[in-house]
């Protein structure tokens, strides 16, 4: 519901009553009545003769709203026959609720002239106009752009697409070579391309005492000197023929 656009509505005001009111008899009871001011409009309720500090009214009054203006004023007085009216007290009436959702049935708290509370006043207003809703402002048509005639835009790949890569072929282990269990050449030189030759020597014993017993039955040489080879001929065999005359044969 919208609240703008309510100059010229009508607002209905009805005055229920009052509620605690402040006293201004010593002697007898105060006689209350209401007034209520909208711009240069003013109404007033009949007097509640003996109403005392609770009155009740009733009375219905019809105000022309303006725009910009929403609240209006409400004082409560009392009715004196021989000297002026004591004031009770005042009040500001807001109009938001009631324009904006039609109704409002609220009691509004007084003050006296030294801003002390000086009771309550129930007002039940109506605003028939509340449920329209407001008419849109007209705006200046916005002129369109002229219709795109050319073709569309050629598409171009965002990303470049991926190479294409060799079938993959799984080795089973089938086809895959033994694994020999021999152990690998421990020789840190390659082997010679010569046949293997063996030496007329002896081979020659260790510098450092070996750390395990050697596995020849031997005893190994000493490492002074090998044995001279025994002189032509030391023992002066008589020379003959070779080879020599086989042995008589046995006699049995």
């Amino acid at each position: 519901m919208s609240i703008s656009g309510i100059h010229g509505q009508l607002l209905e005001v009805t005055v229920v009553g009052c509620s605690k009111l402040k006293n201004t008899e010593w002697i007898s009871r105060q006689d209350p009545y209401v007034c209520l001011e909208y711009a240069t409009t003013k109404h007033r309720t009949r007097t509640h003769t003996d109403g005392g500090k609770n009155p009740t009214f009733q009375e219905k009054f019809v105000f022309t709203l303006i725009e910009g203006l929403r609240e209006f004023s409400v004082v409560v007085w009392n009715s004196n026959t021989l000297t002026f009216d004591d004031f009770i007290g005042t009040g500001k009436i807001q109009l938001q609720k009631v324009l904006s959702q039609g109704y409002d049935d609220s009691s509004w708290s007084l003050q006296d002239k030294r801003g002390r509370h000086a009771g309550e006043v129930r007002l039940i207003m109506h605003y028939a106009d509340a449920s329209k809703p407001a008419k849109p402002q007209a705006s200046a048509p916005t002129p369109s752009a002229p219709p795109y005639t050319g073709g569309p835009a050629p598409h171009a790949p965002l990303y470049s697409a991926p190479p294409v890569l060799p079938p993959y072929h799984q080795t089973s282990f089938a086809s895959s070579p033994l694994v020999h269990s021999y152990p690998p050449n421990s020789s840190p030189y390659p082997p010679s391309p010569y046949p293997y030759q063996p030496s007329a020597y002896p081979p020659q014993p260790s510098a450092y005492p070996p750390t395990y017993p050697p596995t020849s039955s031997y005893p190994p040489l000493p490492h002074s000197t090998y044995p001279a080879p025994p002189p032509h001929n030391t023992y002066n065999y008589p020379p003959g023929s070779y080879p020599p005359a086989p042995y008589p044969p046995p006699h049995y």
